[in-house]
């Protein structure tokens, strides 16, 4: 059962927004490949600001995610000042889920 998961926020520079469109887009493959992440979705709230839901079944499963491809894909995006600010990641409980 989904149980805890990660709320991010993603403001990406005017300039780089279609990078950034793109990376989230790519970053699905690398979701799929984590065990341990249950949901993952990505979306898009204004032409600069992006986000990610995720959702896992205990905290191994989101501390790998948090240490794997798509967290290190996001440091260097903020690092080569492609975001206007850091990524908000917000760690979440889960109270109810409908999934497939």
């Amino acid at each position: 059962m989904t149980k805890i998961g990660l709320l991010v926020r993603i403001e990406a520079r005017p300039e780089h927004a279609a990078e950034v469109e793109t990376m989230l887009r790519d970053a699905l493959e690398l979701a799929r490949a984590e065990q341990g992440t249950v949901t993952w979705f990505s979306f898009r709230e204004s032409p600069t600001v992006f986000g990610v839901f995720d959702s896992f079944e205990d905290e191994t499963g989101r501390t790998a995610h948090l240490e794997g491809r798509i967290a290190e894909a996001l440091q260097e995006a903020a690092a080569g000042s492609r975001l206007a600010s850091p990524p908000d990641i917000r760690r979440v409980d889960v109270l109810a889920a409908k999934l497939p």
